[in-house]
């Protein structure tokens, strides 16, 4: 205490405003901090689950690939079951022209190889007891099996087609055996990450079985991770989990629908959010020249306060000289400037809140289209139904965008989501809410708006997107789910779930149709 009765006001000034300086400063980085976190981690989900998806559908098609291929011989065969040497250049046209098959054999119903591809030639005549070959014998229908030892010791997945006469009578199967340490397509399908940091991806079956590991000696073992059951459940999604070793990942996933596998995409939160560290100083670095430009006029200030109260001082002494009076009055100028440095540092503070606010925008914003993101739709419902203010709910999904992409490729239907996110604001009203899902599904939240003017709506925009002419691609249609709240459901989870069936029916029907819950 005794410091501060000696210290003069300027000092007092000078040290208050490098503590509120500071401080703003650190809670900048703090607010700042603990949202970049947030966003990285969600951008990271989001980018392993679409990776997941990503390899699902390549690894989907090159099974689908092979099997059909697979049907073709087996036709063929199953024609000239009789006819050994046909079938042998069957098999060796089949080796030569799928470059993704390892082995090709024909069995009879017993199990007994009958026709080998040449390169495993010593297998003929043979009746094999492998679990894929017992399963084939026993289904009798198309099948990918889990990875087994085979008889040549090569750790394999079996993909077989029946034969049949044409009878229809059974004769036996056509099995291509995929050697997954060997196969160079199938490793490249599922192990070729594009990221080029720490992040990795492992398949399993659904007994758990590697598949694909970046670790070679794990194939063919067995997961110990529990959570792997809930991912075959879910389909597809993203999840912050630990691995086998205990290390906290950021994960997406996807199921390979044709075999029933899973591929996961992963990385360590670590690695995630080592760019962090980076974006901190950054932000630090940019904001000190603010901070010290703001410490020079607060200086300034402070001179200009204490110097009236120096004056002050210096009047007090001559109180009984009657012009103190008229001196004393010039110097009440003194409110005005500490009003002046109350703005500077409202100054200061309004800088450093609309740095966090802005970081606040991002992270509700959807980065490709501008519209509102899921986190925006969610604050949004919470504040509706808060307020009891009904509204509907209209869930809008793209007919054969799959398509679109595959045609013209990612950066043209990326063009149609931001011109379809275009067309949906320029025919929504000022209260009205737009947002993107994901992928190519939209909402829109129509506050105080009766159902069937809903649907109206709902008509209106779905012809007015089907006549816009799109760039590059020409045309799209939309289909669309419409509920609405508190009507169809008090809980908005249950909300969605009714559009989504809305949704859902409008594309069993054809697509580029509306749908009201009733």
């Amino acid at each position: 205490m005794i410091f501060l009765v000696r210290s003069n006001l300027q000092k007092l000034i000078i040290g208050l405003a490098f503590l509120s300086s500071l401080i703003s400063v650190i809670n900048m980085l703090f607010v700042g901090s603990h949202v970049q976190k947030e966003a990285l981690i969600k951008n990271s989900l989001e980018i392993h689950e679409n990776y997941a998806m990503k390899l699902a559908d390549g690894a989907n098609s090159f099974l689908q690939n092979a099997q059909s291929e697979l049907s073709y011989a087996a036709d063929q065969i199953g024609k000239n079951w009789t006819n050994t040497h046909f079938q042998k250049l069957e098999l060796q046209r089949l080796l030569q022209q799928n470059k993704n098959f390892n082995s090709l054999l024909v069995f009879d119903p017993t199990g007994k190889v009958a026709v080998t591809s040449e390169n495993i030639i010593e297998l003929t005549s043979q009746t094999l007891q492998s679990p894929g070959i017992q399963a084939s014998l026993q289904t009798k229908a198309p099948l990918i099996t889990a990875p087994y030892k085979s008889a040549l010791n090569n750790l394999i997945i079996m993909i077989s087609q029946p034969i049949f006469n044409y009878k229809r009578d059974y004769l036996g199967f056509i099995a291509a055996g995929i050697y997954l340490k060997e196969n160079e397509s199938l490793n490249k399908i599922l192990g070729e990450h594009y990221h080029k940091d720490d992040s990795s991806t492992y398949v399993v079956d659904k007994n758990k079985h590697f598949l694909y590991h970046p670790d070679e000696k794990m194939l063919g073992e067995i997961s110990k991770n529990t959570f792997l059951d809930g991912f075959f459940e879910l389909g597809r999604g993203q999840k912050v989990f630990k691995n086998d070793d205990e290390t906290e990942m950021l994960g997406g996933f996807a199921v390979i629908p044709t075999a029933n596998w899973l591929i996961v995409s992963q990385r360590p939160v670590k690695g995630a959010l080592r760019i962090h560290d980076g974006l901190m100083l950054t932000v630090l670095f940019k904001s000190l020249p603010v901070t010290l430009f703001l410490l020079l006029i607060i200086w300034g200030f402070a001179w200009l306060i204490s110097n009236p109260l120096r004056q002050l001082a210096r009047e007090a002494k001559n109180m009984k000289q009657t012009a103190t009076v008229q001196r004393v009055q010039k110097i009440n100028t003194w409110y005005f400037e500490a009003n002046e440095l109350k703005k500077a540092f409202l100054t200061g503070l309004q800088s450093v809140h609309k740095q966090v606010g802005q970081l606040k925008i991002d992270t509700r914003t959807d980065v490709l289209t501008g519209l509102n993101n899921r986190r925006a739709l969610e604050f949004t419902l919470a504040k509706l139904t808060q307020e009891k203010t009904p509204f509907g709910l209209l869930v809008l999904d793209i007919d054969h965008f799959k398509k679109v992409n595959d045609t013209y490729g990612h950066l043209a239907g990326d063009a149609a989501l931001k011109e379809l996110a275009s067309v949906l604001l320029n025919n929504v009203r000022a209260e009205d809410f737009c947002a993107r899902l994901g992928g190519e599904e939209f909402v829109i939240l129509l506050p105080n708006c009766p159902l069937e003017e809903a649907r109206i709506f709902a008509k209106r925009l779905s012809l007015t997107i089907s006549q816009h002419p799109f760039t590059t691609i020409g045309h799209l249609t939309v289909s669309c789910g419409i509920a609405a709240w508190p009507l169809h459901s008090h809980n908005t989870q249950e909300l969605f779930r009714r559009a989504d069936e809305m949704l859902y029916v409008a594309k069993q029907n054809g697509r580029n149709q509306v749908h009201v819950a009733s």
